[in-house]
This record gives C-alpha cells, structure tokens and sequence, in this order.
C-alpha cells in the first residue's frame, strides 16, 4: 500500500509539474526577485550575499526557461516533426505555391494499352406512351450513358527462327532474332514497367507484386526476375542521373535535405538536391561532410543551396546559403508557447509578413530600400532579444566543454550569426522561404521504408533512388510513371 501510494504521490507530482502554468512560474520568480532587490536597497544584505543571490537568479531564470521548454507540448508547428506524424505545416499556408503538385500528368497512354470504343444506338421504334410507330421519325437528340471497364489481354509474340544446311560449304545458317529477344524466354517493357511501377511507385511488396502478375497472367515471375526488371532500369538511367547532375550544377539555387533509410539492418542516408523539375536521390552510408563530398554536387557548386542550418552544409564557402524559413518559424512557435518572449513573436510575424509581402510580388524580391528597412527591424528585434533573454553564466575555471543554453539562446545566436542567410529570399527570386521542395521530395522514402522496413542490399536501395528520382522528376514534366519507365527502358529519355 505504500508503495502504492508513493507511485500515485510521484505520478501527481509530474502530472502538476508538466501542466504547470508558465506564467504563474515567470511571476513568482519575479516576485522573489523584487523582494529581494527591496531588501538590498534596505540595506539588509550585505554585498557578499548580494553577489551569491544575484548569481543565483541568473541561474534560475536560465532554469526556468529550459524547463519550460522542455515541458512544452512538440509539434510540427513548433518542432521539425514530421508532417506525416501531425497536421499541416502552418508556414506552407502563408507560402503560396508550396503545396504544387507539379505539371498536369499528360493524358497520353503507355504504348501497351489501347482503347476499344464502341457505340450501340438504342433505337426508338413505337411510343411508350400510345403505341405509335416512330421507326421512320427522325430523333432529335440522343442521350448517352457510357461504361468503361478493363479486359486484361495477355500477348505472346513467337519468333520462329528458320536453321538451314548450305548444301555447297556444309554450314548451318539461323535466322536472325530481334535485338530484344536475347534468350528462349522475355518480358516486353509493358510488362516491366508495370512490375517497375508497382515496386517503386506503389510500394507493393515483392510477394503481392508475384500474385498480382499470376492473376494477370497467369504464370509466376520468381523474385530474382522481378529485382532484375529494377537493376536493368537502374543502369540504364545512368546516363540520365549524370546529365541531372550537370543540369544542377548551372542552377541559380538548389534544395538540399537528408533523411535516414535501414538498409541491411543498418542506418544509412539518403541526400537529396532538387531544382526546378529535377530531382536527384543518393545513398550513402554517411550522413556528414564525408557523404556530401563522395556525392560530389555541392563541393562544386556555386549557386545558393537552400537547408535547414545544418552545420555540415555550412562548411562549404563557395556557394550562397538560404535558411529554411519554416524551421525557422516552427522554432519560434516553439519558444513564444514556452516563454512568451517578444523578440520571437516579433520575429516570427515579421518574417511571416516578408514572406507574404514577396509571394505577392512579380519579381518575387524586396527593393533596396524595402530590404535596408528590413535589416534595420531584424536587428532591433535581435538587439531587443538579447536583453530579454537571461543571461547565461559564466564558465567557471578549468571546466571543460560548453555551457547549458535554452533552445531560444541558440535559435537567437543562429538568427543574429546567419542574417543574410535568413533573409535571402527577400533579396533573391530564385531563393525560396522554406525547404518544403526537398522534405516533399524525400517524404516517399520514409513511406517506404515504414511500408517494407529495409533494404536487403545496398545496391536495391540506391536503385531505389535513381528511379524514383527519375520518376519524380518525369512526374514534374507531367508523365505519368508508366510512360516514364517505358520511355527508360527504350533508351528513349532525353
């Protein structure tokens, strides 16, 4: 029973402790502090305690605020969790044109379909009403009712190849096979880009995908053939991916993200880079500068890429950086539900009010002058932040490592250290408010990797990316998946 009790007792304390009222915290804690401040004008503590408290208040508020951060409630409108795990990311809604869903998909059919149209005229020969005879009157419209359904036609195609005996050398001569048919059994591209589509686009497993094709065709494509139709169309995008790369290259500003993918039971990374209609996905078993180095497109690049302030992607100096402005408003949300500070309020509706100010804009940019007043209220703010802000102590002698700071010290240290970064997108047209291009472009991979688990191999997972970056990228062209791969298959790809 008493353990009984001393649970529940505990369970109460942390149920108070996580529903506290942030504000009763902030006044009672200013409370003690005027107090005390009226006991020192009082002359009633002597300056050795003067110092002692005052060191002690600084500590606490630096206390209060982590604490109240930690007990505020995370989610995608105040953290970087991910919008498949909460609501709409309320920065898109003051962004028009991030929820694009690309060109409209062309309305041409894969060269295995065709269509079989019939019409049937009902005709009217008598009155239904009178009886009539109306087969010699004219009608004067028609009403039509259509139906549209799907009959699966299996096609096999034989080539009988004639062998002959030269009577006058003695040779035996066979005719010639089509270039395609390299063995006594083929599946036409139809076939493979179906099976292609269901794999990588539909994320169906590789068993439904065999009993799909059984009741189709009637026969059972073994997984390795499957596998095969995916490695035969990773190779043959290659040259695709190469010229994506140099298309990428000659970009004015690129989206970057990663995101973590299991591949034989271990943790890798896929990195993206999306620009205009291209989109490109690569593995890599690390997720640092090691990786961004051995995919070898920023280290060369020298337009503006855009992230969310991860330290690796700031390493690189030859290019420009644009700060991801939903993050940025996320953290914000964050630190104004936990502290209530105005600095991050301000900053929040100020860079909400600039993103809507240069969305409506043609040329999609500030005017000079715009962007000097710009700068001029981003550095009150920051200015105003820092004094809002507790202070944080000094490290004490011979200590090693960094000192403990709230999440809102080190947004406020970011937002003053990367200024122009932030506000590039009201300098720039081509640099756009948020990441939400790449985070979009990636979104697929986590759906998959939550539908199949993992990878077997590495080199089906890096499949994986070359198509289904080809596929996005012929999606934002307005192909439909089908024709895409066909298109790959037949060396058809521009």
């Amino acid at each position: 029973m008493v353990r009984i009790y001393e649970s529940q007792k505990n369970a109460c304390y942390h149920y108070r402790m996580s529903t506290i009222n942030q504000q009763s915290v902030r006044e009672e804690a200013e409370r003690i502090k005027t107090e005390f401040e009226r006991l020192s004008v009082d002359k009633k503590i002597n300056s050795e305690t003067k110092m002692l408290f005052q060191s002690m208040f600084m500590l606490i508020n630096l206390l209060i605020a982590i604490f109240l951060e930690k007990t505020t409630k995370k989610n995608n409108k105040n953290s970087s969790k991910p919008s498949s795990q909460t609501e709409k990311d309320e920065s898109s809604l003051t962004n028009p044109g991030t929820n694009s869903k690309g060109k409209p998909e062309s309305n041409a059919t894969a060269d295995n379909t065709r269509t079989v149209e019939s019409v049937t005229i009902a005709e009217v020969t008598q009155c239904d009403v009178c009886g009539q005879d109306l087969s010699k009157i004219a009608h004067q419209h028609v009403e039509r009712r259509t139906k549209i359904d799907i009959v699966f036609e299996k096609v096999i195609e034989h080539i009988d190849a004639q062998v002959k005996l030269c009577p006058d050398c003695g040779s035996t001569v066979r005719g010639v096979f089509p270039a395609d048919m390299h063995g006594p059994l083929q599946y036409g591209n139809g076939l493979k880009a179906y099976v292609i589509n269901l794999l990588i686009c539909q994320m169906i497993s590789l068993n439904r995908v065999q009993k799909l094709i059984k009741s189709m065709i009637g026969e059972i494509l073994s997984e390795a053939t499957l596998l095969k139709f995916i490695l035969r169309l990773h190779l043959a995008l290659a040259q695709w991916e190469a010229d994506s790369i140099e298309l990428l290259l000659v970009s004015p500003a690129m989206n970057v993200d990663e995101t973590s993918l299991r591949v034989d039971k271990k943790n890798h990374w896929i990195h993206v880079y999306s620009a205009g209609d291209i989109t490109l996905k690569f593995l890599h078993a690390r997720r640092g500068t090691e990786a961004i180095n051995d995919i070898n497109i920023i280290p060369r690049y020298s337009g503006t890429i855009i992230h969310d302030c991860w330290s690796s992607y700031l390493t690189y100096n030859d290019c420009d950086h644009g700060l991801c402005g939903s993050h940025l408003v996320r953290e914000l949300t964050c630190i104004i539900e936990s502290n209530g500070y105005n600095w991050a309020a301000n900053m929040k509706a100020l860079l909400l009010e600039t993103c809507k100010i240069v969305s409506k804009r043609k040329r999609k940019k500030l005017s000079e002058q715009e962007y000097a007043n710009l700068q001029k209220r981003y550095r009150n703010i920051i200015t105003r932040g820092e004094k809002e802000l507790p202070a944080i102590p000094p490290k004490p002698n011979g200590k090693r490592g960094k000192m403990a700071k709230s999440d809102a010290h080190n947004l406020w240290e970011r937002l003053r250290d990367h200024e122009s970064s932030v506000l590039l997108f009201a300098k720039r047209p081509e640099v756009s408010f948020t990441n939400n291009r790449a985070e979009r472009d990636l979104r697929m991979s986590k759906v998959k990797q939550k539908v199949s688990g993992c990878f077997r191999k590495e080199v089906y997972a890096q499949a994986y990316c070359r198509i289904s970056s080809y596929l996005q990228t012929m999606a934002s062209k307005g192909y439909n998946p089908l024709i895409a791969i066909q298109m790959a298959l037949a060396s058809k790809v521009d």
